[in-house]
């Protein structure tokens, strides 16, 4: 019955699917904001979905068997916009008090 869903999930179509409406959700976010200057502003949030879409990226390397060295890189991207969120999320709050 769910026949047509493991080719989908293996051959990287979710992921993929899920890509694409994060950069949806960025796009509309972005335009929100610029257009009304309310909503989130884009510092509050692009360096996790930078971080988000490295692990998306990497996981979808890694299904579909790409090289180790691609699926590093981009788990090292995810940590660096990972730590690099956290750090200015911490200035932020001790620039706030």
């Amino acid at each position: 019955m769910l026949a047509w869903l493991e080719p989908w999930v293996v051959g990287g179509g979710l992921i993929d699917t899920i890509i694409v409406i994060t950069l949806l959700e960025v796009a509309a976010l972005l335009a929100y904001h610029h257009q009304t200057k309310r909503g989130l502003a884009p510092r509050d949030y692009l360096l996790n979905v930078a971080s988000g879409m490295c692990l998306m990226l990497a996981l979808r390397c890694s299904m579909l068997g790409n090289s180790w060295y691609l699926i590093a890189a981009l788990l090292t991207g995810a940590g660096a916009a990972h730590t690099a969120d956290i750090a200015w999320r911490l200035k932020q709050r001790t620039q706030n008090r």
